[in-house]
């Protein structure tokens, strides 16, 4: 994605002058969607603990649910045994009747103690059973809602993975398509799911020019032929200096002017191809301010003095499974 990211920025320094503003502008919105990448990563993995706690919450609803049906059952078991001793009361009620008017009086009692106990054991019971079956009804609520957020996860996880997918055959495609260039200047990497295309100077300008040789020319046109066959793809171009100040006879004011100009120039190859759609293309030159290595050689200077095409997926879907998430 660096790669691509200093074609996009070539390409616009040839189209235009890129000014502070602008400049500001483009690598804010750079910094955004390498935030985005970052934020969506965070948001996946809270969807994951969020994901975990409704399981634990499940477990803890089914354990409850178990203790409570234990609980019933002990109940009921009560009940039985309360009937059971009614009903012997009753019987011996019946036995005692002709004998004694004090032990019917007595039996009497013992009956309605036993049959208030039993009124009160059926209406706790009752009770019980009105809150087993809430409590059964709000843990199938947990059940759906959680099969949902996980489905959501699962699809989130995809769509996520896919663009991954996607991306490596982008890099794949391009590393291929520039096989020419190879340990000439030219590298493409994947990181933080974008893919980088950086080319160094040589490889495309003179010192102190922004007019794009002719091996040069060949290789931005072969890789907008892979970037017009992924149309879904954001492709931002910067263009790079080393510190050394300009000293050309152009009408630049300095190193910034100069890689907005080389920016431009490798955007204005790239509009050549009718199939790639020109809202996906950002220049932006950011001079001397992001180099790869310290200046301290000329080798090193060499590697600092390039263009970056970075390409980066569209996070739309991405953002509405989060939305739907959330």
């Amino acid at each position: 994605m660096k790669k691509i990211a200093i074609l996009l920025l070539a390409g616009i320094t040839l189209t235009s002058c890129v000014s502070r503003k602008s400049y500001t502008d483009l690598e804010a919105q750079f910094n955004r969607l390498r935030g985005d990448n970052r934020s969506l990563t965070d948001d996946l993995e809270e969807a994951n603990r969020e994901l975990e706690k409704l399981n634990n919450a499940y477990d803890k609803v089914s354990q409850d649910l178990r203790e409570s049906t234990t609980k019933v059952e002990e109940m009921e078991r009560d009940y039985a045994s309360a009937k059971a001793q009614l009903e012997q009361l009753q019987s011996s009620y019946e036995a005692l009747a002709s004998n004694s008017s004090a032990t019917i009086a007595e039996n009497t009692r013992k009956n309605r103690e036993l049959l208030t106990q039993l009124e009160a054991k059926q209406n706790d019971l009752t009770a019980k059973t009105n809150a087993l079956e809430a409590e059964r009804k709000r843990l199938e609520q947990l059940q759906r809602d959680l099969a949902d957020r996980s489905a959501r996860v699962d699809e989130l996880e995809g769509v996520i993975a896919a663009k991954d997918a996607k991306m490596r055959n982008l890099k794949e495609s391009i590393s291929k398509a520039l096989t020419d260039f190879e340990g000439k200047g030219l590298t493409v990497e994947q990181r933080d799911g974008k893919v980088y295309v950086s080319l160094e100077n040589k490889l495309l300008f003179d010192s102190g020019s922004w007019t794009v040789g002719a091996n040069g020319t060949r290789a931005v046109k072969q890789l907008g032929n892979v970037l017009a066959q992924n149309p879904e793809i954001a492709v931002l171009i910067e263009g790079h200096t080393d510190n050394v100040p300009y000293g050309g006879s152009g009408n630049l004011v300095g190193n910034w002017d100069l890689s907005a100009k080389r920016a431009t120039a490798i955007v204005n190859i790239l509009r050549m191809n009718s199939n790639i759609d020109p809202k996906n293309l950002t220049a932006a030159g950011r001079g001397e301010y992001a180099p790869v290595v310290p200046n301290d050689t000329a080798e090193n200077k060499a590697k600092n003095r390039r263009i970056e095409v970075i390409l980066t997926p569209k996070l739309d879907e991405v953002n509405a499974l989060l939305n739907d998430i959330d």
